[in-house]
């Protein structure tokens, strides 16, 4: 078997598509030789800046934390500073993030120290790797970062089993961190001046879910695309709305390419074709606004994209290591507002993509509105409910993501005793646009799967071969539903392959490449 190349970290060229890579597709991740050589000239101004003779006060080197910024710490206790500041900050809560978030987190921290400006050594920044490649996961609890300075809480528990402390999973077993590194045949690292802060001090797991998320979300943006066209052929709508003319005229890029994507399932379509000529002279706006709808989010995930491309290149660390200048700087580079409102702005862009898909799952449903096909797209209604509580389910995702798309970044609480008197609430806006993301999947998959229903009570006539591509990979994982059964895992699954990127490939495979 091919063993696959490591993504090498330089702090300057990681993409969010190489986030995925590392962290769902687990690909190993190592230091460049630029990386290792920029690290390797900031690590000598911190120890400059950490020796006795310097008579500098810097912070986090040889002075306190937060309000303890005045406080004088000695050179022979820098060592221990850092490691208490590990153990002092490690006071996260709740359940923990999913896997794919720590690894994210994990080559995110990684890459930032790879810029050469936080000052840590190559030695650490490598067993960090090389338990993210070897997979030993810190366990991080989800609840305690305010999203300035940075993720504090929870890149403390990042940190933790490097120094073998804390806890980890290793094989699937649960383990204190000198455990999990022992199990693994790893050592664990005594920090030196700055390491710990370094280690701490950024917006890692803010950034890790704004890079999984954003691959989620362009899936589900394809996939609405998707299930819109399946949609319209199981309503027998218009292809009208979707000419490139119409989105000429109010040349927004999303709306474009929204209604382009739609336009090609529905081509060649014997469905759409049979009914040009029918006496409906418009369809209902979740059919005929789809382009506006799906491309007004569109375009605000290409914001949120743009924000998180830089965030997860960014030196996001206090003090900064200006090895140009030789000097070290206190900033604000680790404060997550950028994030915080691109996160918030995510879920706002998804969630509104399965409230218009639920309403095209009402018009599947309802034989008042769905012109000619059974009631609930079932056989033998009254003996079968078909459909009728899958639009429950919808509607309960929609209305859960409301809720869920309160912004989080628009709260500040000051802490610190005043001296961070402005934070971010990022990872609260993180963790609720995870959620939405997992409603919307569920949600279009409910759609999928009514869609695919709905298309077979018009056979003969076929819907077109993009429209038939997404019927037929439905159908693999979702027999048609000719009595009741239990739905559930069948949502699962369609939902699952939504957010692999399974669903999109079936269908592009036929049409070629979505926008």
């Amino acid at each position: 078997m091919a063993v696959a190349t490591a993504v090498l970290l330089n702090g300057d060229d990681l993409t969010i598509d190489d986030v995925w890579s590392i962290a769902v597709g687990r690909i190993p991740a190592a230091l460049s030789d630029d990386g290792r050589s920029k690290m390797a000239a900031a690590r000598r101004l911190v120890d400059r800046a950490a020796s006795a003779a310097s008579g500098e006060h810097t912070y986090g080197i040889n002075t306190g934390f937060g309000r303890f910024v005045s406080k004088a710490i000695p050179p022979e206790l820098s060592e221990e500073l850092q490691l208490r500041l590990l153990r002092s900050h490690a006071c996260g809560v709740g359940e923990p993030y999913p896997d794919e978030v720590v690894r994210a987190a994990m080559v995110l921290r990684a890459n930032a120290l790879a810029k050469g400006f936080s000052g840590a050594r190559v030695e650490t920044v490598e067993l960090l790797l090389e338990c993210l490649n070897k997979g030993v996961l810190p366990v991080v609890p989800s609840r305690g970062s305010v999203g300035a300075s940075g993720d504090l809480a929870p890149l403390a528990h990042l940190a933790l089993p490097l120094v073998g402390e804390g806890s980890a999973s290793y094989e699937g077993e649960l383990l204190s961190g000198a455990d999990a590194l022992a199990r693994a045949g790893l050592e664990p690292v005594r920090l030196q001046a700055k390491e710990g802060l370094s280690l701490v001090n950024g917006t890692q797991f803010m950034g890790a879910v704004g890079a999984l998320g954003l691959v989620r979300a362009r899936r589900i943006a394809k996939t609405a695309d998707i299930a819109c066209a399946l949609s319209v052929e199981a309503l027998q709508g218009s292809r009208v709305s979707f000419i490139p003319e119409i989105q000429a005229l109010r040349p927004l890029a999303g709306q474009a390419a929204a209604a382009a994507n739609v336009l090609r399932l529905l081509e060649g379509s014997a469905i759409i074709e049979a009914h040009r000529w029918c006496d409906k002279v418009q369809d209902a706006y979740s059919l005929r606004c789809a382009p506006q709808v799906h491309g007004a989010s569109r375009d605000l995930l290409a914001y949120v994209e743009q924000t998180v491309a830089v965030e997860v290149n960014a030196a996001t660390d206090n003090p900064l290591v200006l090895v140009e200048k030789g000097e070290l700087v206190s900033n604000g580079n680790f404060h997550g507002q950028p994030v915080a409102l691109a996160l918030d702005s995510m879920a706002l862009a998804v969630a509104e993509l399965a409230s218009i898909s639920e309403r095209r799952v009402e018009r599947l449903v309802n034989p008042s509105l769905s012109d000619g096909l059974p009631a609930f797209l079932t056989h033998d209604g009254g003996l079968n409910s078909g459909f009728m509580i899958p639009q429950y389910v919808a509607a309960a995702l929609v209305s859960e993501n409301k809720v869920l798309c309160h912004p989080a970044s628009v709260d500040s609480i000051p802490t610190s005793a005043g001296q961070e008197d402005h934070v971010s609430m990022g990872n609260a806006a993180g963790l609720k646009c995870w959620s939405v993301l997992g409603n919307v999947e569920r949600a279009l998959a409910i759609e999928l799967l009514a869609a695919a229903q709905g298309v077979e009570f018009l056979a003969p006539l076929e819907p077109g071969p993009g429209s038939r591509a997404a019927h037929d990979f439905v159908r693999s994982l979702s027999p048609t539903v000719m009595e009741d059964r239990t739905l559930a895992p069948d949502i699962e699954l369609v939902a699952t392959a939504i957010r692999s990127g399974d669903l999109v490939a079936a269908v592009e495979a036929e049409v070629g490449e979505l926008a």
